[in-house]
């Protein structure tokens, strides 16, 4: 009998544990526990959308580029009133293109905010550009209030399954007290590593007031009795743990960031490796140009280099638009002859014809802080004499502090460059041959070049055009050229501008779009009317998406959906409260005063349009013809 007793005994001890156990936990959870030392200010008048102001504030965000929606207007609100600049456009996409070209050009992390549902889904193909771009890009996304997800709200999705591929860091504020840290947190990743987007989810109830988040909350219609005291014991505890410990102080400083670097070690291989090249080339990509390495002091070390380079992306302009250094022709030929190609943040994917440019011969020393981009094919065509994840652009600071008494052969160099100035030769004289119809479009794009001014940046935005403008236009410095990137994202141009014009409102800031690509963000005139962002699009218009129909119509046999119409977009522009201009045939001796026109116009603050009738171009394998 006494053995049944304690066992009972042990048996109730036990059971009054576990459910002990459970009840805090269940406290725990329900936030009732944390309640009981952290206060609720139900008479306070302050919003989450305060606090996300504030953390942006002390991370040097000056621009949130946004299209409206009430469950993010707390947060537009509060920006405005802490001085930084809230940027609304005509499209989501625009808004996270704008934010994709300020992290570029500033070095900072670039901020867009988006209503919930539709609003962030139209962001998608901006953020995946945004990923295989590797720029920093905070996306801040609206959503259903945390006791309605789920149950059918307006515009409930499961928004972060829908960005768990593309973003680093995903994450979903449920507190007040939450805010804080979470930014800081997703802030922190979008810089460290390989640099790239992250997203944080907002609901609805998180940002606005106690008191307006009360009435939504209060039961209307709640059953009577038992279950409706639970009912309201439940929505009241709820409400109590959004906002228990809110407007406590925190920490907003910035996170220290983590960037991979290279060992000593490895830079000493690479000296010594260097050391006895005879006929090297640096590929310079776009992760070289991101911080802590400033655009400057890139460009000094390349020049204490004084090796032979080839630009892509971002690095383009490193070197200016004149340098001995800068190769920009025949890369396949280079290729071929070097005996030692340095991969500063360049991949090797289809832009090098994943690796099978390379001479088997050469030694390749690769720099990457991705550890995939860093090896990507390196099982197929090529093979990295010396592989490093680290940031290229320190990289390459360091080898060049290890070989003070290298000289590059000057045969090697002026072969390349003299190489490089009769092809651009022979691209010059094709600017002279008539077209069929209307004008010879790389003719156009040698004036603009002519033309543009010495602080210009340039953006690229479109296939075929703008294909041949790559070849013709020379930016003018650092970090003055944005295109898309590895994903080749149409539609990029309106975001771009807009972002470019309000980092460097000094800069005269040109798009160059295909009559294809102009569609995307045409409408994006009317935010740079708005926001006093005067650009300058050219549209080389050929009524067709000639990229794709020069290969289709040989192949297939129909010119089915490539298509376009000689269209007045320069009519279009006006609309939209910009300035248009036409240039066609009968305008080719003028054709200096119309582009002058439009640069004028931009200077008085008017953003410009040129519509310009072009006949087709070939561009391929480097080569242009009319």
């Amino acid at each position: 009998m006494e053995v049944n007793c304690d066992c009972l005994f042990v048996l109730g001890t036990l059971f009054a544990t576990s459910l002990c156990m459970a009840v805090i936990y269940l406290a725990h959870r329900l936030g009732a526990i944390y309640q009981l030392f952290h206060k609720v200010e139900a008479q306070s008048p302050r919003h989450g959308g305060e606090i996300v102001a504030d953390v942006l504030r002390a991370h040097n965000v000056q621009f949130i580029f946004t299209l409206v929606g009430g469950h993010i207007s707390p947060i537009l609100v509060a920006c405005e009133k802490l001085g930084l600049r809230v940027v609304d456009t005509r499209h989501e996409a625009t808004a996270v293109f704008a934010a994709d070209a300020v992290a570029r050009l500033s070095g900072t992390v670039g901020v867009a905010a988006v209503t919930a549902g539709p609003g962030l889904t139209n962001t998608v193909t901006a953020i995946k550009n945004a990923q295989m771009a590797e720029s920093p890009l905070l996306l801040i996304g609206g959503a259903a209030a945390t006791l309605l997800q789920g149950r059918g709200a307006l515009q409930d999705i499961d928004q972060l399954s829908l960005f768990k591929p593309l973003c680093k860091f995903n994450a979903s504020v449920r507190t007040v007290r939450d805010i804080a840290p979470v930014l800081r947190r997703a802030l922190a990743a979008a810089q460290s590593g390989t640099p790239g987007p992250v997203f944080v989810e907002f609901p609805i109830d998180i940002l606005y007031p106690y008191h307006v988040v009360q009435k939504e909350l209060s039961p209307k219609g709640a059953p009577k009795g038992v279950m409706g005291r639970i009912i309201n014991w439940y929505l009241q505890n709820h409400l109590n743990n959004l906002f228990a410990g809110a407007w406590e102080q925190r920490d907003l400083s910035p996170i220290p960031i983590h960037i991979p670097q290279a060992s000593a070690e490895q830079v000493q291989q690479c000296v010594e490796l260097l050391s006895r090249a005879r006929a090297p080339i640096i590929l310079l990509g776009s992760q070289a140009t991101l911080p802590p390495t400033s655009a400057a002091e890139l460009r000094k070390t390349l020049e204490a280099l004084a090796i032979p380079c080839f630009l892509g992306g971002m690095a383009r302009g490193m070197l200016g638009k004149d340098s001995l250094l800068h190769i920009r022709q025949n890369r396949r030929d280079a290729l071929k002859n070097a005996d030692l190609v340095i991969l500063a943040g360049t991949v090797c994917d289809f832009r090098l014809s994943y690796g099978r440019v390379f001479n088997r011969r050469s030694k390749i020393i690769a720099v990457n802080r991705d550890q995939s981009q860093l090896l990507k094919n390196s099982d197929m065509f090529w093979k990295p004499s010396i592989a490093i994840q680290g940031d290229a652009g320190t990289f390459l600071t360091k080898l060049s502090e290890g070989l003070k008494n290298y000289s590059c052969p000057r045969e090697w160099t002026e072969g390349l460059k003299e190489g490089d100035i009769k092809k651009e030769q022979a691209n010059r004289e094709k600017s002279n041959e008539k077209t069929e119809h209307h004008l010879n479009p790389l003719k156009v794009l040698h004036h603009v070049d002519n033309l543009m001014s010495d602080n210009s940046i340039i953006v690229a935005d479109g296939g075929d055009f703008v294909g041949s403008a790559a070849y013709i236009l020379r930016p003018r410095g650092p970090l003055c050229w944005l295109d898309p990137g590895a994903f080749g994202t149409l539609g990029v141009g309106g975001g771009f501008a807009l972002g470019a014009k309000l980092c460097r409102p000094e800069s005269e800031v040109w798009i160059i779009y295909g009559d294809g690509s102009l569609g995307y963000s045409i409408a994006e005139f009317d935010t740079f009317t708005r926001h006093k962002t005067p650009v300058i699009a050219l549209v080389g218009n050929d009524a067709c998406w000639s990229q794709i129909s020069r290969e289709q119509v040989p192949m297939l046999g129909s010119n089915v959906a490539c298509g376009l119409s000689y269209n007045d977009y320069h009519v279009v522009a006006e609309g939209f409260g910009g300035k248009g201009f036409l240039l066609k045939r009968e305008d080719e001796d003028s054709m200096d005063a119309i582009i002058q026109a439009a640069q004028d116009k931009s200077k008085k603050g008017n953003a410009a349009l040129i519509n310009v009738l072009i006949g087709k171009t070939n561009f391929r394998d480097g080569s242009i013809s009319v």
